[in-house]
């Protein structure tokens, strides 16, 4: 069996919905491939726990759910409110600038704010996304260095015009908990919100309190899963250092969906999309992405790291939350993909799969061009026999599959686009569809 702990037989609507759940879950994870673990609550009642595959391929540990995970940038949302938290203690204010906590931060004569910073609309580049970052990933540095490799860069846009995903912004926020705490970002958001809500198995990564059953992270590569790349923490910090497991994700959304920790207005705060000096909407609040899923509203952040990828999600108004966070950063299904399609069974609204048809090179070739929305984002597309190929600005070569004479999709992901024709049948745009996040629409420009 692939799975580590098996469901009963159905006999009431809830062991119902765990077969349905599982039924979701179990082709996608072998035996002795990294796994994940997995759980759902509805209102506050966990109606699903399981774990799949092996927590260590080299130690042939399997997973269990009580595993421990790194959680990546979901790690952003305890950022966040670790940010609110001083607000309600009178320390800042969002609409704070920068300059007043981090006094040689250059501006380059812009008003950068609190708000701006947990919101990505701040224009500071992300250090992750500079050239040489992987290449450095395992030095121990400081967080004076960390922010020397990024602080004198151009900013890419002017501060509350755009939205840019951004771990520099992140990284900046750890920086002033710090200093306005007098404690180390680790030991704030140990003690003011893991202890305060019986987290015991999150932690900052060579923080933890007591022993743990920590998953391995992997990766795929050269046909075959491997153990990830090594990378310091020091790096990634209060942007993404966390770990956790599914029980204490669970704590976290309770907190949440009770209004622990912070007053309601500042949770409403966070769970509101900012909107940009234009007045569009960013689709992003304060720590949590604003989505839908199955037109219901949701609130939702994933996070890749090295050796693994996570997701979880919350529909307030289902009261329904998942978690799935799984030990592989590469060649395993997106957990975002997983936790949508487990939220959608729940509530009874399905989503559609899409089944791949085949189209000649003629067909494929339609498609061929660079697409923009601005500077920030392009995806460029060209086919390699009969593969039609997608690459994202500093992004993965990803093959697409068409579902039919204008649609594609990515296997394993909720991502699928639609090409669009002019009169003439001349292809003029794409689509991007991402499971329920705002569309994005490029134009052909070559």
């Amino acid at each position: 069996m692939d799975k580590m702990c098996s469901v009963s037989p159905p006999a009431s609507e809830e062991e119902a919905l765990a077969a349905r759940i599982d039924a979701i879950l179990a082709p996608f994870y072998k035996a002795n491939d990294p796994g994940a673990t997995v759980i759902v609550t509805l209102d506050g009642k966990t109606v699903f726990r399981q774990a799949y595959g092996m927590a260590s391929i080299v130690e042939q540990q399997a997973m269990l759910p009580e595993t421990t995970l790194r959680l990546g940038s979901i790690s952003k949302q305890f950022t966040a409110v670790a940010i609110l938290m001083l607000v309600e203690e009178g320390k800042l204010s969002v609409s704070d600038k920068i300059s007043q906590f981090l006094s040689d931060y250059p501006a380059q004569g812009r008003q950068i704010t609190i708000e701006h910073l947990l919101t990505h609309s701040s224009g500071i580049v992300s250090f992750t996304g500079k050239e040489g970052f992987d290449a450095n990933i395992t030095k121990e540095l400081s967080i004076a260095q960390m922010i020397d490799s990024f602080k004198d860069d151009p900013l890419e846009f002017a501060p509350g015009t755009a939205f840019n995903y951004n771990n520099s912004g992140y990284f900046l926020l750890g920086t002033i908990i710090e200093k306005l705490s007098g404690m180390s970002y680790a030991k704030y958001v140990q003690r003011h919100i893991f202890v305060p809500l019986g987290m015991s198995n999150t932690y900052y990564e060579g923080y933890e309190l007591s022993p743990q059953r920590t998953a391995a992270g992997h990766t795929y590569r050269n046909g075959a899963f491997v153990p990830c790349d090594a990378i310091s923490m020091s790096q990634v910090y209060a942007a993404g250092a966390l770990v956790s497991n599914v029980d204490d994700m669970a704590r976290w959304e309770n907190a949440v969906a009770s209004g622990k920790l912070i007053s309601v207005a500042n949770w409403t705060k966070a769970f509101t999309p900012y909107r940009l000096a234009n007045g569009n909407s960013c689709g992003y609040g304060y720590g949590w992405e604003v989505r839908t899923l199955q037109q219901r509203p949701m609130l939702a952040h994933g996070g890749g790291i090295n050796g693994f990828m996570t997701f979880a999600l919350r529909l307030p108004e289902d009261k329904l939350f998942v978690a799935v966070l799984s030990n592989a950063d590469f060649g395993v299904v997106d957990p975002e993909c997983i936790a949508h399609k487990i939220g959608a069974v729940t509530i009874g609204e399905p989503l559609v799969d899409f089944e791949a048809i085949e189209l000649d090179a003629t067909a494929l070739d339609a498609f061929v061009g660079v697409y923009t929305i601005n500077a920030l984002e392009q995806r460029i597309f060209w086919r390699d026999a009969n593969q039609l190929l997608m690459q994202r600005a500093g992004g993965d070569i990803t093959p697409v599959h068409a579902y039919s004479g204008n649609g594609f999709f990515i296997k394993n992901t909720l991502g699928h686009m639609e090409f669009v024709r002019d009169a003439a049948g001349v292809v003029v745009k794409v689509v991007v569809h991402h499971g329920g996040a705002a569309d994005e629409n490029l134009r052909v420009t070559a």
